[in-house]
Formats: structure tokens, C-alpha cells, sequence
């Protein structure tokens, strides 16, 4: 006997979000981690701010009488973020949104899908996605080598000199 299809349901993006932050929480420090909840809950503030307002242009009740829901400059003069419609294109035929300038970098950024996000089973650790920057082939490696090791070690010079600096205000404070 043949099996029924399965049926995929369709999650609301703040599942699948939640979903992907609990999956990052297993594959790095906590420390670490409030840098990518962070990053999620203002997208979800921004998300939140710009419906609340829409609703308020597409009622068109009091100040908002005859205001438009679709124009960017109506969310600027309430200091909120545009967020259009995914489908709407942008004058320079890249789509808008928060950033309509947005390249991808190799090795550093990448914009994904969240169908892409969630073929990699929502882990959402960066190099799973940006990949590797383009490889460099004009450079002496032996000059990068000694202009590393020079910048590191005035870097532990610094951090010396800022861990004495803690100690002595620290050796002042009386408890």
C-alpha cells in the first residue's frame, strides 16, 4: 500500500527564528550568543514596529487620514524601519528593505533564505554561509607574517598595560 504524502506545515517566521536561536544556543558560548539573540530580537522589534504603524496608516484614521501605507518617508518621520513587501523591486532593481545597498562578501556576509537556513537544519553558524573570502595570491607572506606578530605584540603590551590599570582602580575601591 502506497504511503500518503507527507504535509509540510508552514511555521510563522517567529517559530522558525526561535527554532534557529536554539539551535545556535547548542554550537556556541553564551557569551557569544547574546549577539545573535540580540540581532534577532530587534529584527522582531522592527518587524513589530512597522505592522503596528501600517496598521495605523491603513486605517487612515485621525493624522493618519490619507496617509499612504506604502511610502517609506510615512515610517522615517516616526523613526521606523521600511519594511516593504518582498516582492516590491527597488529603483536600482535590487529589492529594498533595511539595507537596499546590502552586497554579499565572501567570508564575511551573505544574505540566505530561510528555506536555505532551514535545509542546513536552522544552525545558524556564519561560515556554513558566507563560504571563504576570495584567496589573495599578491601578497608576501613573510611581510603579513611579521606585521601580524608586530601588531599582536603591541596588542599584549596594551592589554598589560590596561589589566595594571584595572588593578590600581580597583586596589582603590573600599568595601
Amino acid at each position: 500500500m502506497a504511503k500518503a504524502p507527507k504535509v509540510v506545515k508552514q511555521e510563522p517566521l517567529e517559530t522558525q527564528l526561535w527554532k534557529a536561536a536554539d539551535k545556535l544556543r547548542k554550537n556556541i558560548d553564551a557569551a557569544e550568543y547574546k549577539h545573535v539573540v540580540l540581532g534577532l530580537i530587534f529584527l522582531k522589534y522592527i518587524s513589530d514596529a512597522f505592522e503596528e504603524h501600517f496598521a495605523k496608516l491603513q486605517a487612515g484614521v485621525g493624522e493618519f487620514a490619507g496617509a499612504d501605507p506604502e511610502d517609506k518617508d510615512e515610517y522615517q518621520a516616526e523613526n521606523i524601519f521600511f519594511v516593504p513587501a518582498p516582492d516590491q523591486p527597488a529603483q536600482s532593481g535590487q529589492p529594498q528593505g533595511i539595507a537596499p545597498t546590502y552586497v554579499d562578501i565572501p567570508g564575511f556576509c551573505k544574505s540566505v533564505s530561510v528555506e536555505r537556513v532551514a535545509e542546513l537544519d536552522y544552525v545558524l553558524t556564519h561560515g556554513r554561509y558566507v563560504g571563504l573570502p576570495d584567496e589573495e595570491d599578491d601578497f608576501n607572506f613573510a611581510e603579513r607574517f611579521a606585521a601580524l606578530k608586530a601588531e599582536f605584540e603591541a596588542q599584549l603590551v596594551e592589554e598589560d598595560q590596561l589589566n595594571q590599570a584595572i588593578a590600581e582602580n580597583l586596589a582603590k575601591v573600599q568595601i
